[in-house]
């Protein structure tokens, strides 16, 4: 009984909800930065990697310059030349997408944990550079309950949240993205019909090389106004399989996302409960609490969602 407690103390409490919309945010960048990617037929499993050097990169930027949003902005512009390389080596080369990814993840983690000593002088974390305020939104705070969940809120939860709609719109209901959907389904008929499939190749990756790198910024000056070390903690291979679990469409991928971070926010809850008293050493474990939902709904949905049928296939134009 005692866990009912705790259960019905935390689905009772408007910081709850709050805390997922907050966790879901970044995995939801990510998760649209899949969507464009794979809808086009080129596998991005660098989002983790691209995530983290945003985080980083904002970071940097924001303790050079003292704006925060500048930091978050010009972060948009680093994702999309890092992801630059994975779609170079994917479309132009046609290599192993795979291999191509997870070298840029392991290209991230060595960069951003060289680059912290020489830049600020110490190893693991940065210092305190800010952080993007919460803004009050009218008319909502002074509803109960809701207005204590979303009342005051990031602006960058907002943004996240319009992107999906804006992601939506373009996908399925624009000539770019029917060129899109053509191309991730069958380049070679696409191409035959005057498509250039390297160019939308090429947009998709780009640009989910800008939306990993705004959830990475998010991490960083969004949430903590700093960066640890490896801070992404693998929210890019969560935000992969909220794509998956969304069937590679970007409202799916928000339902997922916000099926995650509720997972994310339980787990903190959870540990904190005084009423469970968690030992300071099990806490740790609650931690996994977001990847093994992840795991269990994966393993769930094998054979229950279909990918692009050319997802992954690198394409040839034949002369």
């Amino acid at each position: 009984m005692k866990i009912l407690e705790v259960l019905w103390n935390i689905f009772s409490n408007p910081l709850f909800y709050k805390l997922t919309l907050t966790a879901s945010t970044p995995l939801l960048f990510a998760s649209l930065g899949g969507v464009f990617s794979e809808v086009t037929g080129v596998v991005n499993i660098a989002l983790e990697g691209i995530m983290l050097l945003g985080a980083f990169s904002s970071v940097v930027i924001t303790y050079y310059t003292g704006n925060v949003w500048l930091g978050f902005l010009l972060s948009i512009p680093i994702g999309i030349g890092f992801s630059w390389f994975h779609a170079w080596a994917s479309i132009k080369w046609r290599g192993n997408q795979i291999v191509s990814a997870t070298a840029l993840i392991l290209v991230a983690q060595g960069l951003t944990g060289f680059l912290m000593e020489p830049i600020f002088g110490q190893p693991g974390q940065t210092p305190y550079v800010g952080r993007i305020e919460e803004i009050t939104l009218p008319g909502i705070s002074s509803i109960p309950f809701i207005g204590e969940a979303i009342g005051t809120i990031s602006p960058i939860v907002l943004i996240a949240f319009a992107m999906v709609f804006f992601a939506w719109f373009l996908i399925y209901k624009t000539p770019l993205g029917l060129r899109m959907r053509a191309v991730g389904e069958n380049p070679e008929a696409a191409d035959t019909l005057g498509v250039d499939v390297f160019k939308i190749r090429y947009f998709g990756v780009l640009m989910s090389g800008a939306l990993a790198s705004m959830g990475g910024a998010f991490l960083s000056i969004g949430e903590v106004g700093n960066f640890r070390e490896l801070m992404t903690g693998g929210r890019g291979f969560i935000a992969l399989a909220a794509m998956i679990l969304g069937n590679w469409n970007p409202i799916g991928a928000m339902w997922a996302c916000l099926m995650f971070g509720m997972s994310e926010a339980l787990a903190n809850q959870l540990q904190s409960s005084p009423i469970l008293n968690v030992p300071a050493t099990a806490k740790p474990l609650f931690n996994l609490f977001p990847f093994v939902v992840t795991l269990v709904v994966v393993a769930g949905l094998i054979g229950r969602t279909r990918p692009p049928a050319a997802d992954g296939v690198p394409y040839e134009k034949e002369e």
